[in-house]
Protein backbone atom coordinates (compact mmCIF):
# COMPACT_ATOMS: atom_id res chain seq x y z
CA UNK A 1 0.00 0.00 0.00
CA UNK A 2 1.42 3.37 -0.95
CA UNK A 3 1.28 6.32 1.37
CA UNK A 4 -0.10 9.64 0.28
CA UNK A 5 0.71 13.07 1.59
CA UNK A 6 -2.40 14.15 3.52
CA UNK A 7 -1.96 17.79 2.52
CA UNK A 8 -1.83 16.86 -1.17
CA UNK A 9 -4.91 14.66 -0.78
CA UNK A 10 -6.82 17.42 1.02
CA UNK A 11 -5.86 19.92 -1.69
CA UNK A 12 -7.16 17.45 -4.26
CA UNK A 13 -10.41 17.14 -2.32
CA UNK A 14 -10.75 20.89 -2.35
CA UNK A 15 -9.90 21.24 -6.04
CA UNK A 16 -12.22 18.45 -7.22
CA UNK A 17 -15.04 19.83 -5.06
CA UNK A 18 -14.56 23.31 -6.48
CA UNK A 19 -14.50 21.93 -10.01
CA UNK A 20 -17.84 20.19 -9.43
CA UNK A 21 -19.32 23.38 -7.98
CA UNK A 22 -18.11 25.40 -10.96
CA UNK A 23 -19.48 22.84 -13.40
CA UNK A 24 -22.91 23.01 -11.76
CA UNK A 25 -23.11 26.82 -11.76
CA UNK A 26 -25.97 28.02 -13.91
CA UNK A 27 -27.33 24.48 -14.21
CA UNK A 28 -30.31 22.84 -12.55
CA UNK A 29 -31.08 19.44 -11.14
CA UNK A 30 -33.03 18.71 -14.32
CA UNK A 31 -29.79 18.99 -16.29
CA UNK A 32 -28.32 16.01 -14.46
CA UNK A 33 -31.23 13.91 -15.79
CA UNK A 34 -31.10 15.05 -19.42
CA UNK A 35 -27.38 15.66 -19.98
CA UNK A 36 -25.54 12.38 -19.61
CA UNK A 37 -22.09 13.95 -19.99
CA UNK A 38 -22.89 16.49 -17.25
CA UNK A 39 -24.14 13.68 -15.01
CA UNK A 40 -21.05 11.58 -15.56
CA UNK A 41 -18.74 14.54 -14.98
CA UNK A 42 -20.38 15.36 -11.63
CA UNK A 43 -20.37 11.72 -10.58
CA UNK A 44 -16.70 11.40 -11.40
CA UNK A 45 -15.73 14.57 -9.55
CA UNK A 46 -17.68 13.54 -6.44
CA UNK A 47 -15.99 10.13 -6.61
CA UNK A 48 -12.60 11.82 -6.86
CA UNK A 49 -13.34 13.93 -3.78
CA UNK A 50 -14.10 10.70 -1.94
CA UNK A 51 -11.03 8.91 -3.24
CA UNK A 52 -8.78 11.79 -2.18
CA UNK A 53 -10.46 11.77 1.27
CA UNK A 54 -9.87 8.04 1.53
CA UNK A 55 -6.15 8.66 0.97
CA UNK A 56 -5.88 10.83 4.07
CA UNK A 57 -4.60 8.39 6.70
CA UNK A 58 -7.16 7.59 9.40
CA UNK A 59 -4.73 8.71 12.12
CA UNK A 60 -4.58 12.22 10.55
CA UNK A 61 -8.34 12.70 10.21
CA UNK A 62 -9.03 13.53 13.89
CA UNK A 63 -6.90 16.67 13.44
CA UNK A 64 -9.64 17.90 11.08
CA UNK A 65 -12.92 16.97 12.80
CA UNK A 66 -14.82 19.56 10.74
CA UNK A 67 -14.42 17.36 7.67
CA UNK A 68 -17.13 14.67 7.45
CA UNK A 69 -14.64 11.96 6.47
CA UNK A 70 -17.00 8.99 6.76
CA UNK A 71 -19.74 10.70 4.74
CA UNK A 72 -17.34 11.69 1.97
CA UNK A 73 -15.69 8.27 1.67
CA UNK A 74 -19.09 6.58 2.02
CA UNK A 75 -20.47 8.64 -0.86
CA UNK A 76 -17.54 7.56 -3.01
CA UNK A 77 -18.20 3.90 -2.18
CA UNK A 78 -21.91 4.32 -2.87
CA UNK A 79 -21.25 5.84 -6.31
CA UNK A 80 -18.56 3.37 -7.33
CA UNK A 81 -20.19 0.18 -6.10
CA UNK A 82 -23.81 1.21 -6.62
CA UNK A 83 -23.28 2.71 -10.06
CA UNK A 84 -26.48 1.10 -11.30
CA UNK A 85 -28.70 2.83 -8.72
CA UNK A 86 -27.36 6.39 -8.51
CA UNK A 87 -29.62 8.80 -6.64
CA UNK A 88 -29.27 11.96 -8.72
CA UNK A 89 -31.13 13.98 -6.08
CA UNK A 90 -28.44 13.04 -3.56
CA UNK A 91 -25.65 13.83 -6.01
CA UNK A 92 -27.17 17.22 -6.83
CA UNK A 93 -27.58 18.10 -3.14
CA UNK A 94 -24.02 16.99 -2.49
CA UNK A 95 -22.65 19.22 -5.24
CA UNK A 96 -24.81 22.26 -4.49
CA UNK A 97 -25.07 22.10 -0.69
CA UNK A 98 -22.32 19.93 0.79
CA UNK A 99 -19.34 20.64 -1.45
CA UNK A 100 -19.43 24.44 -0.97
CA UNK A 101 -19.24 23.84 2.80
CA UNK A 102 -16.39 21.38 2.30
CA UNK A 103 -14.45 23.89 0.21
CA UNK A 104 -14.87 26.53 2.93
CA UNK A 105 -13.68 24.10 5.60
CA UNK A 106 -10.67 22.99 3.59
CA UNK A 107 -9.74 26.56 2.71
CA UNK A 108 -9.51 27.28 6.45
CA UNK A 109 -7.62 24.09 7.30
CA UNK A 110 -5.08 23.86 4.52
CA UNK A 111 -1.72 25.52 4.95
CA UNK A 112 -0.41 27.83 2.24
CA UNK A 113 0.99 26.06 -0.83
CA UNK A 114 4.54 24.86 -0.31
CA UNK A 115 4.03 23.80 3.30
CA UNK A 116 5.75 20.44 3.52
CA UNK A 117 5.18 19.17 7.05
CA UNK A 118 2.02 18.26 8.85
Amino acid sequence: MSTHDPIVSMRQMRDFAQEAINLAKGRSHADIEIDRVFQLALLHLVQMVGEAANRVPPDKRPACPEVPWNDIVGMRHRLVHGYDVVDTDLVWRTVTEDLPDLVRILDKLLPPPGYENW
